[in-house]
């Protein structure tokens, strides 16, 4: 379900199973946090790709049945449990444990030093859209079909995705696009920031790729201090931020003169 290719500083990470258009369950969740944990430190940048034309048609709705899915937790049962036993009960905390579980698959992402690259066609729906935005950039192909289809369902988006794309887009467009549910095509994608660009879908991987290539082009070190950096820059003061700047150009030049901090 998630093949994982390492080459050199280069990881690629594909979700392979196009016949059920890369729908998503647990397992999977947690294979990707396992491997964010393990993360080899000589990884630079990770892409996110996946087979077949779909980039992920969220979460597999038999997860949603009484039946599941053979060898997944069930999601029904973890409900019902709090249902019963109130939100303050023990039954409640499971199923927030539970949650907070998925979760981990998902915002482990933004935690590593790492650069990771979605490379999205297709259809990339609930879990699929939260997948795409728990990566720092986005490629996309002009077939590419955004949606947060979880409140036409009666829940809210849950995997690390809803600050990411109120960071993209602003609240109030984040706010519409959950709300409704509606389809983000390429051009309104690269238009509102959700990706920085969309290609033909035949060349979507050569695009990732050659973004992988510029980034791994830079020395490492100073793209190891951009990453969290800038992440920092969203919610920070101006006076903190100018501190996290001048502490981190002098780690780096005093590593590149050969002092303490190399």
């Amino acid at each position: 379900m998630l093949r994982v290719e390492h080459r050199g500083p280069l990881l690629t990470l594909t979700l392979d199973r196009p016949q059920h258009r890369n729908a998503q369950v647990p397992s999977l969740w947690s294979a990707l946090a396992r491997v964010g944990e393990d993360l080899d430190p000589s990884v630079r940048v990770v892409v996110v790709r996946a087979e077949g034309p779909s980039f992920s048609a969220g979460l597999d709705r038999a997860m949603l049945t009484p039946q599941g899915v053979p060898g997944e937790p069930s999601i029904l049962a973890l409900a019902a449990g709090a249902g019963q036993a109130g939100q303050a009960g023990s039954a409640g905390r499971a199923l927030e444990e539970a949650i907070a579980q998925f979760q981990r698959g998902f915002a482990i992402w933004s935690q590593l030093p790492a650069i990771t690259i979605a490379a999205v066609q297709g259809h990339a729906i609930g879990a699929g859209f939260q997948l795409a935005l728990a990566c720092d950039l986005r490629v996309v192909a002009d077939d590419v079909s955004f949606a947060m289809r979880e409140t036409s369902l009666g829940l809210v988006p849950d995997l690390a995705g809803t600050s990411p794309l109120v960071r993209s887009v602003g609240y109030a467009r984040a706010l519409e696009i959950c709300a409704t549910g509606r389809f983000v095509g390429a051009q309104e994608a690269v238009a509102i920031g959700l990706a920085s660009v969309a290609v033909p879908a035949e060349h979507l991987d050569v695009t990732a790729r050659e973004l992988a290539d510029a980034i791994l082009q830079s020395p490492p070190a100073a793209v190891r201090e951009l990453k969290p950096l800038l992440r920092n820059a969203i919610e920070a003061s101006a006076a903190d931020q100018l501190r996290a700047e001048r502490q981190a150009q002098a780690r780096l030049l005093t590593a590149m003169v050969g002092g303490p901090g190399k």
